[in-house]
C-alpha cells in the first residue's frame, strides 16, 4: 500500500468525529476477553480502566465492566466468548488473537479491539492495517513478524558460540506460523539449528524442557501468546536449571529471570486500546480504524541471570539495552 494512503488513513484516529461526548445519562457496557486469569490480567485491565476513565468512562458511574476468562484453558475460549456476546456488550476488547477468534465464531456484529493482534492480515483476522474492514480493529503485537528475528540476532551477539537454538511456540496460536518462519530465517541467516517445540497447554512444558535437552539447544527464544506468557517464571527457572538462556519478547520475561528480552511494552497498547473504544462508543466504525503497530522496542538484559548462567554480555550489547537488571 502507498505510504500516504496508509498514514491518511491512520488519521483517522487523531481527527475528532462528529458525535464529541458520551452520551447524557447513558452507561455503556465494556466487555473483555482474556484467556489468562483475571488476576494475571489485572495490571493491563487496570491500565485500560485508568485510560478510559481519563476519557471520561468511569466504572459504577457510566461504564460497566464485562470480565470474562477462560482461566488459562484455551477449549473453554469459546464458550466463554459466546457467554460475553450473549451479554450485549457495546465493545468488547480481547488481547490476543485467539480471543478474536473465539469472538468472531460467534457471527457476532459487536466491534472487537485486539490489543495484541499477531500478523492480524496473515491471520485473517483483518482485511489490511489501513482499513481493516469487518468488526474488528485495534493495535498489532509488533511492527511486522520479521523483527521477531531479532531475538536470534540478541541471543547470537550474548552467546557468539552458540549453534543451536529453541523455539518455544503454541501452534494453536493464529498468526504463529509466521513468526516461527521468521524465527528460522533469523536462525538460518546466522548458521544456528533451529528447533520448534510446542507447548499448547501448560501441561506440555516438563515435555518441551525434555525435548530442549535431548536436541542439546544452547538457548531457548519464547514466542509470546496467553499460554506461554503466564508460564514465564517457570519457564525461566527451569531453563535455569539446565543452564539454558531465555530470550522473551516482553520486559516482563527479563524480570522474570530470562537472560534478555526484546520487545514493545506490554502496558502502552491498553492505554492505546481505550482511544479505539473511545472513538467506536462516539459512532466510529472498527473496520474503518486503521490498526496501530508499535514503533519503540525496549533491550532488557538481566545481569544477575547472566552471572549465574556464566555468560559475559559483550560491552557492546550492554550499551544499546534499555534497561540493566543487576
Amino acid at each position: 500500500m502507498d505510504r500516504r494512503a496508509f498514514l491518511g488513513a491512520f488519521a483517522v484516529l487523531a481527527v475528532p468525529l462528529g458525535a464529541e461526548a458520551q452520551q447524557p445519562g447513558k452507561v455503556y457496557r465494556l466487555g473483555h476477553l482474556s484467556l489468562m486469569t483475571q488476576e494475571g490480567m489485572a495490571p493491563y485491565v487496570a491500565a485500560l480502566e485508568g485510560a478510559l476513565a481519563e476519557m471520561g468512562y468511569v466504572k459504577g458511574r457510566n461504564l460497566i465492566m464485562e470480565d470474562r476468562s477462560a482461566n488459562g484453558q484455551p477449549d473453554r475460549l469459546s464458550t466463554v466468548a459466546a457467554e460475553l456476546v450473549r451479554l450485549n456488550v457495546d465493545v468488547i476488547v480481547t488481547g490476543s488473537n485467539q480471543g478474536v477468534v473465539a469472538l468472531q465464531q460467534t457471527a457476532t456484529a459487536i466491534p472487537i479491539v485486539m490489543v495484541y493482534g499477531n500478523d492480524p492480515v496473515g491471520a485473517g483476522l483483518i482485511k489490511s492495517l489501513a482499513r481493516p474492514g469487518g468488526n474488528v480493529t485495534g493495535g498489532t503485537y509488533d511492527a511486522a513478524p520479521e523483527i521477531y528475528g531479532k531475538n536470534v540476532t540478541l541471543l547470537k551477539e550474548a552467546m557468539p558460540r552458540l549453534t543451536r537454538v529453541a523455539f518455544l511456540w503454541n501452534p494453536a496460536y493464529p498468526g504463529a506460523a509466521a513468526y516461527l518462519e521468521a524465527t528460522r530465517h533469523a536462525a538460518r541467516r546466522l548458521a544456528l539449528g533451529l528447533q520448534p517445540v510446542a507447548v499448547r497447554v501448560p501441561s506440555d512444558l516438563d515435555e518441551a524442557f525434555a525435548a530442549v535437552v535431548r536436541e542439546h539447544a544452547q538457548g531457548i527464544i519464547v514466542l509470546n501468546d496467553p499460554v506461554l506468557f503466564p508460564l514465564r517464571a517457570q519457564i525461566a527457572r527451569t531453563a535455569a536449571r539446565r543452564g539454558v538462556p531465555v530470550v522473551g519478547s516482553w520486559k516482563e520475561f527479563a524480570t522474570a529471570g530470562a537472560l534478555l528480552s526484546y520487545g514493545p511494552n506490554a502496558i502502552d497498547p491498553w492505554r492505546r486500546a481505550a482511544v479505539y473504544i473511545d472513538k467506536i462508543l462516539k459512532g466510529a466504525k472498527p473496520g474503518d480504524l486503521p490498526v496501530e503497530q508499535p514503533t519503540k522496542f525496549e533491550l532488557v538484559i538481566n545481569l544477575k541471570t547472566a552471572k549465574a548462567l556464566g555468560l559475559t554480555i559483550p560491552p557492546s550489547l550492554l550499551l544499546r539495552a534499555d534497561e540493566v537488571i543487576q
